[in-house]
């Protein structure tokens, strides 16, 4: 499929996606949502792939909405439009897992989306904020909701009620960034996460993924249910059997995502 605003690749078992509206910093609108979700779902239904990474260039990651077409919008229009949510609420049911591989500026959408990845890895010129109250509204797209489950409710206070910047180091100190590395070998070194990842029983990674992800939406005892259910659900999986028959005779598993 020929795509406009982002481009794809596929290396093994890992597909990368790249925004790509280097015009104004890949400023997300609908037509980049529509295909970053399409690419997603077209590459969580493929049976080679294990991890996706979405990225953008080293200058930035999203620097937010596209300002210059919202800014002509009334309520009328973007309540009836719905706007972000169609095509941004269904990135949250692709089973798969995906690393948000940000370098440069995650500035308010793109901050969000990050955000609605699995995890976020990030090089060392890495900048998040949500700033949308300097244009006089507020996150539309999670903002206000994943930032305090991420990062506490005072950090997350502090971000969006000043707008402000918050570089890589902090954003890991706080919570928000699970790794970071030099922007010199940066989209490698997240490449290799994914490959690791990629290198386990897939659905193994798909019960893991359901599993933490029902964490912030459920209660600890319900969450435990749903974790001790698909723990023994495993014990059914080719890929169990030959993972403990691997560690057991000291060899490296070879697992068949069955």
């Amino acid at each position: 499929m020929t795509y406009q605003n982002i481009l794809t690749e596929v290396d093994g078992k890992v597909a990368i996606i790249t925004l790509n509206r280097p015009q104004v910093l890949n400023a997300i609108d609908d037509s980049l949502m529509d295909e970053l979700l399409s690419a997603l779902q077209k590459f969580d239904a493929d049976d080679h792939i294990a991890c996706m990474i979405v990225t953008g260039s080293e200058k930035a990651f999203a620097a937010g909405a596209d300002v210059s077409k919202m800014a002509k919008m009334g309520f009328n229009e973007v309540y009836r439009q719905e706007l972000i949510t169609r095509n941004w609420d269904q990135i949250k049911q692709i089973r798969k897992p995906i690393i948000a591989a940000v370098s440069g500026f995650a500035l308010g959408g793109g901050c969000e989306l990050a955000m609605m990845c699995d995890m976020i890895m990030a090089s060392d010129t890495a900048k998040f904020s949500q700033p949308e109250i300097k244009l006089g509204i507020i996150p539309g797209a999670g903002g206000t909701q994943r930032l305090p489950r991420a990062i506490s409710k005072s950090k997350a206070m502090d971000l969006v009620l000043t707008g402000r910047m918050m570089d890589a180091v902090e954003a890991e100190r706080a919570g928000l960034v699970a790794r970071i590395f030099p922007q010199a070998d940066f989209l490698k070194q997240v490449k290799a996460v994914a490959h690791e990842i990629a290198a386990m029983p897939l659905l193994t990674i798909l019960m893991a993924k359901e599993s933490i992800n029902t964490a912030y939406e459920t209660t600890l005892s319900e969450g435990i249910h749903l974790e001790r259910r698909l723990f023994h659900s495993c014990f059914g999986t080719h890929d169990q059997k030959e993972g403990m028959a691997a560690f057991i005779e000291k060899r490296p598993a070879k697992f068949t995502n069955t």
